[in-house]
């Protein structure tokens, strides 16, 4: 049967905008279809944080119970549905099950029914300036800049979930020494430089080459030894995955409080792209679709404008193309996969259709490549 349900995310993060979990909302026609699409990547599962499933404008109904939920799944239940007798009917269903619960757009003043264990609540920040009445750890929504984020928290709130990190970030500066140097040797990896040359840089800052193994050898990689040193690396990995590695450096670099949140998202995106870019482009190219979307939110990552990072690399014209100019062989895709990350679908589910691909598709680019970011956390 082929799938009509789709997915989009959102990250949900702390008071100290740490990602603690994140959001899936199912934009489908009926529960059963959601059922079958949440059914359909039990394999895939992220199972780093806490997953929240929002189940878009449906009405919560024991139907729901046919999903196998994973343990880490907690289900959204909207406040305008709890009087709804399907969702009255689904509530004791999930409790006994052990199916945690989030109890989204609630307002003050909802009638909340008896023996309902709410761990997370969503409120509307647009709508509601405190948390007043909350029932359980109480994230705000609806968020349009960090500013707004540091309010909500000054306002009671323990969290937020949503894309608000992404904008309001400093006014952009010079690149730092720190990427600086990661930049200098991505650009000797990507010009094949002798291994001495590079082993000479990095022993300049320990720092960047313990956190260069530390992410080789990170589950996320499956490799099937431990790499001890660069010179081990370059004969195992080659040039091209160090490459790809070090890029993935330059995105953790920062020390912003809010750039795990923004990592992950980079990651995030360019694991979607080399993933439903496979059917599309050669092989070979398939690391660079990932630079692509992981270099995508640098200028925010290292605090300087795109312009600047990508004058001091020597990156293929289709990445500088896309992530410049929007333009170019990348750029459909990384338009979707900065799509994934809408509460609508419509944009994205029209975006896919243009370039022939699948529900399937979308939905195990997102939940895969959401797993892999995840993988990368310290």
């Amino acid at each position: 049967m082929t799938q009509t349900t789709i997915l989009t995310r959102e990250p949900v993060v702390n008071r100290n905008r740490a990602i603690t979990a994140n959001r899936l909302i199912a934009h489908g026609p009926s529960i059963g279809a959601v059922v079958e699409t949440l059914n359909s990547l039990a394999d895939i599962w992220p199972t780093h944080h806490t997953v929240f499933v929002c189940l878009g404008r449906l009405v919560p109904t024991p139907e729901l119970m046919n999903w196998q939920a994973p343990p880490n799944a907690m289900v959204e239940i909207p406040s305008q549905a709890l009087a709804h007798p399907q969702t009255q009917a689904l509530l004791p269903q999930l409790r006994d099950a052990g199916v945690s619960m989030c109890l989204s757009w609630f307002a003050p003043g909802t009638a909340l029914p008896p023996d309902c264990d709410w761990r997370f609540v969503l409120m509307d920040r647009r709508r509601h300036a405190t948390p007043a009445g909350s029932p359980g750890i109480t994230l705000a929504w609806g968020l349009p800049n960090v500013a707004a984020f540091q309010e909500s928290v000054q306002a009671g709130f323990d969290g937020a979930s949503g894309w608000f990190f992404l904008y309001g970030n400093p006014a952009a500066k010079e690149l730092s020494p720190a990427h600086a140097q990661i930049v200098r040797l991505l650009n000797l990896v990507r010009n094949n430089a002798d291994i001495k040359e590079i082993e000479a840089v990095l022993r300049q800052d320990v720092a960047v080459s313990y956190k260069l193994l530390r992410y080789i050898n990170s589950a996320g990689f499956g490799l099937s030894c431990e790499i001890q040193s660069f010179r081990h690396a370059v004969t195992i990995l080659g040039y091209s995955n160090l490459n790809k590695w070090l890029s993935l450096l330059l995105v953790s670099a920062s020390r912003d409080p809010g750039a795990p949140a923004m990592m992950q998202t980079s990651i995030a995106r360019g694991r979607f792209m080399e993933q439903v870019g496979a059917s599309f482009f050669d092989k070979s190219e398939l690391d660079n679709l990932f630079i692509t979307g992981a270099f995508s939110l640098l200028n925010a990552l290292l605090g300087t404008s795109m312009q600047t990072v990508l004058e001091e690399m020597h990156l293929p014209s289709a990445i500088t193309d896309a992530l410049l100019y929007e333009q170019g062989a990348y750029a459909p895709f990384l338009k979707l996969a900065r799509l994934c990350e809408s509460f609508e679908s419509t944009e994205l589910q029209k975006q896919a259709t243009e370039l022939q691909l699948s529900p399937e598709q979308i939905n195990r680019a997102i939940v895969g490549a959401l797993g892999f970011a995840d993988s990368l956390q310290s």
